[in-house]
């Protein structure tokens, strides 16, 4: 397993306000596998991916203190475009989220026409390699002028991962991709997820234990704003080396 550094937080902290949702997180994660990141709710978990692209300062009153670092660049630091960091990370969401008034084609293509792609052969290549990636093309190859929410859920879901991959993003970011889909959708996710991993660092936030068993190779426990315990996936789950981890595991809390 390649171990090389993707991202690191240092000392970060996050607010909403004066909140505090963050305290102190310090954690490295490894290109080109996927990092599960569980707890409780209203743990940090969404608030802390939603930092590693710069997505947190959309919110009103949201600030972050310490560094989070892309390739060893402090995304934060003054001359950095928050634009061209959220391409470089990608997100998916909770609910599939295709845009409502476009076509199934157009939605995989918008980022890339907001960055001043022209229509042409080289845009059909992307946006059928981006749905291959997602392993969709072969579900929609007819549809592609239908609206992207005449599709089912996890279709959707596969959609929006296409949207996100079509820029060629390094990491990919997933906010609890499949708490709104079926078991049958959810399996298919969790599929692509592993895929993806050979060629993106990707990130999941799930509150589900056993997806996270499942899909990740290392897992970071959170508690209350903190970084509880993290590690090889298998050893947290088999070897906690913290009593609350030990305990959200087991199911007595969370």
């Amino acid at each position: 397993m390649d171990t090389t550094e993707k991202m690191k937080t240092e000392n970060l902290n996050a607010w909403f306000g004066p909140k505090q949702a963050l305290k102190e997180i310090t954690l490295s994660i490894k290109a080109n596998v996927v990092t599960a990141i569980i707890g409780p709710s209203g743990c940090g978990k969404s608030t802390f991916i939603r930092t590693l692209n710069r997505m947190h300062e959309l919110v009103p009153e949201a600030r972050i203190s310490g560094q989070v670092l892309l390739d060893g660049q402090n995304i934060y630091a003054d001359e950095v475009d928050p634009v061209q960091i959220r391409r470089r990370v990608g997100m998916v969401f909770q609910k599939p989220n295709p845009f409502p008034t476009m076509s199934i084609y157009d939605n995989v293509a918008a980022g890339l026409k907001l960055a001043g792609a022209k229509k042409g052969q080289a845009l059909d290549e992307i946006v059928q390699k981006s749905l291959q990636q997602a392993t969709l093309w072969d579900e929609v190859k007819d549809d592609l002028r239908k609206p992207g929410t005449s599709i089912s859920g996890g279709q959707q879901q596969r959609l929006c991962i296409a949207r996100a991959l079509a820029v060629n993003p390094e990491v990919i970011l997933m906010d609890e991709p499949c708490s709104a889909l079926d078991p049958i959708a959810t399996a298919k996710i969790e599929t692509l997820i592993r895929q993806l991993a050979e060629n993106y660092t990707v990130v999941i936030v799930t509150h589900n234990m056993q997806q996270a068993a499942r899909v990740s190779d290392f897992t970071a426990f959170f508690y209350l704003g903190k970084l509880i315990e993290y590690g090889e996936t298998n050893a947290l789950f088999e070897n906690p080396k913290s009593e609350l981890t030990e305990k959200y595991i087991t199911g007595k809390f969370g």
